[in-house]
């Protein structure tokens, strides 16, 4: 499903270039659940950024079900993005004067999704997501759990195929952050693909496939033990 050949990404900070991914080699399939781990500044979130469409390498092949993305214009990525891939952040990025109702909704207004199909799909997310009673409720009215169930449902409003995590439970107390991984983990059971990012070793040993990055390299690979 995602296969990513020889990419590298560089950034000019001033007069100095830094390189961010150094000849990056992955193939991810269709309801796998990876995590990667490493240092801050090892590349974890240059490269989940990249695999969302949110940033192009500077070199290299990105394939996502068989089709070379890296080609598309701005536009054509968008609209990818859009109908496959999913995004949960650590800070949730919730807009702040819409309800929780409304921000679950946001992503298929944008798509053009019919407002009939659009509440339905709301109330069912409401529903699976335990937030019914509070669907009214904006932002700052709710807990940091609510919020990130909220970001959840949102992410995956458009029944994406892949659903990018980063640092997903980085501004949850452990317990809340548990019952948030076994949301995510629920949606790898209905063939989601799940990507996480965590600098949490416990979180990070929870993925079926675990991945080091060190120096903008991905320096092992390895497989959960049952």
């Amino acid at each position: 499903m995602i296969a990513l050949s020889h990419i590298t990404r560089s950034f000019q900070v001033g007069d100095q270039q830094v390189t961010a991914l150094r000849d990056i080699n992955l193939d991810i399939g269709a309801g796998d659940y990876v995590s990667i781990m490493g240092p801050s500044g090892s590349g974890k979130s240059t490269l989940l950024n990249l695999i969302g469409l949110l940033d192009r390498p500077t070199s290299g092949i990105y394939r996502l079900d068989g089709g070379d993305v890296t080609t598309l214009d701005d536009a054509q990525q968008a609209k990818v993005r859009s109908e496959k891939i999913g995004f949960v952040f650590q800070s949730f990025h919730l807009v702040p004067r819409l309800t929780a109702a409304q921000n679950i909704e946001l992503p298929m207004m944008l798509a053009g999704i019919a407002p009939h199909e659009r509440r339905q799909r709301v109330a069912k997310l409401l529903d699976n997501y335990g937030l019914a009673e509070r669907a009214d409720h904006r932002p700052d009215q709710l807990s940091g759990g609510q919020r990130q169930r909220v970001a959840i449902a949102r992410a995956t409003s458009m029944q994406p195929a892949v659903l990018l995590a980063d640092e997903p439970t980085g501004n949850l107390d452990q317990s809340t952050g548990k019952e948030v991984m076994n949301l995510l983990e629920q949606l790898v059971e209905q063939n989601v693909t799940l990507i996480l990012v965590t600098h949490d070793p416990v979180i990070g040993s929870r993925a079926l496939r675990q991945l080091q990055m060190v120096d903008g390299q991905i320096v092992s690979q390895s497989e959960r033990e049952e």
